[in-house]
């Protein structure tokens, strides 16, 4: 059974810095891309940054020079970097494997920026 945990979440200050994690059981993060997504109260889920499984990352606009996406094979997690951190930025984060057929979710972990 696959399942992905996130974690590190919190509360933090405009400006502060957080390192999310994506650990994973049941499948190996390593072969596939991995994602994190994000969902703001009353808005859509939107993709933060994404790694392919050759390594390759995409960041949002939003996130652009703030975020950074890695992976820690020996762990079999994905982590997600946060910096600069905005009051815009408060959200549950997640993470995602799409693959075919169906996609996998972890449920997520809240971040709250504000003084």
């Amino acid at each position: 059974q696959v399942q992905l945990v996130e974690s590190g979440g919190g509360l933090v200050q405009p400006g502060g810095s957080l390192r999310l994690s994506c650990a994973a059981s049941g499948i190996l993060l390593r072969s596939y891309a991995v994602a994190w997504y994000r969902q703001a109260p009353g808005k859509e889920r939107d993709m933060v940054a994404a790694i392919a499984s050759g390594g390759t990352t995409t960041y949002a606009d939003s996130v652009k020079g703030r975020c950074s996406i890695s992976r820690d094979n020996a762990k079999n997690t994905v982590y997600l970097q946060l910096n600069s951190l905005k009051p815009e930025d408060t959200a549950v984060y997640y993470c995602k494997v799409p693959r075919v057929g169906r996609d996998y979710w972890g449920k997520g972990t809240l971040v709250t920026v504000s003084s």
